[in-house]
């Protein structure tokens, strides 16, 4: 199940994925989260003094668990994969933000250093983890001009959306807000384009059955082309 979100005349596309994650691995990421070492997350951004949660330390043996129960997601999930297109995803990561705890407004960062070498973030994502109902505040909260989309998902939901929006974490009043965070450079760069690529696997896979067959061929080679002249 799926929704995104328009702003008129922007090329603005966000996608929220219900029941990303099933509820065995959410009770898993619960539990890892319990066990995890977590440090402070001002290293991945040391120069914002508006951020105060904590991040897994990747060197904890038990991060891999974390970061591999969420990847294996997102390459079982056809929604994820026709939404941004993938080229590279950066290792899931997860992240605690304890009572006052929040991240300031900002947007993410061009290129992430992450293996393999840099990758450029077209798409972030924020996967929930914790019960919002174990916890007051904390909302993912995104900007379009003076109009706010607050999130705040049920465990398993992602949500997606443009890493090129301005974009916070409301304090967190009360509680434990876990989520699992990752960035993601898409084969078409260009957010207007890659929007109007997966408009068209939204009528491929609504209408299509009900195309001519003739007709269904023509579309499905035009949609194949267009994918082919606007990836990198």
């Amino acid at each position: 199940m799926s929704g995104h979100f328009r702003k008129a005349g922007a090329a603005f596309m966000f996608l929220e994925i219900k029941g990303l994650l099933n509820p065995a691995e959410v009770a898993r990421l619960t539990a890892l989260s319990r066990e995890l070492k977590f440090i402070d997350g001002r290293i991945s951004n040391p120069a914002n003094p508006t951020k105060t949660n904590f991040q897994a330390d990747i060197g904890d043996p038990k991060y891999q668990e974390s970061s591999q129960i969420v990847a294996n997601a997102f390459a079982g999930s056809r929604e994820f994969n026709d939404f941004c297109f993938p080229k590279r995803i950066a290792p899931p990561l997860m992240l605690r933000y304890d009572t006052t705890q929040k991240y300031g407004v900002h947007a993410d960062a061009a290129f992430m250093q992450v293996p393999g070498g840099p990758l450029r973030s077209d798409i972030s994502c924020t996967v929930f983890i914790a019960d919002p109902a174990s916890y007051q505040g904390g909302e993912l909260t995104i900007h379009l001009g003076i109009k706010p989309i607050v999130i705040k998902g049920a465990p398993g939901d992602c949500i997606l959306y443009p890493s090129t929006t301005l974009h916070e974490v409301q304090p967190v009043r009360s509680g434990v807000r876990v989520v699992s965070i990752t960035f993601i450079e898409s084969l078409v760069a260009d957010e207007t384009k890659r929007n109007l690529l997966y408009e068209l696997n939204e009528v491929g896979a609504l209408e299509g059955l009900n195309m001519k067959w003739e007709n269904r061929v023509r579309f499905e080679a035009a949609r194949n082309n267009l994918l082919r002249r606007w990836s990198a």
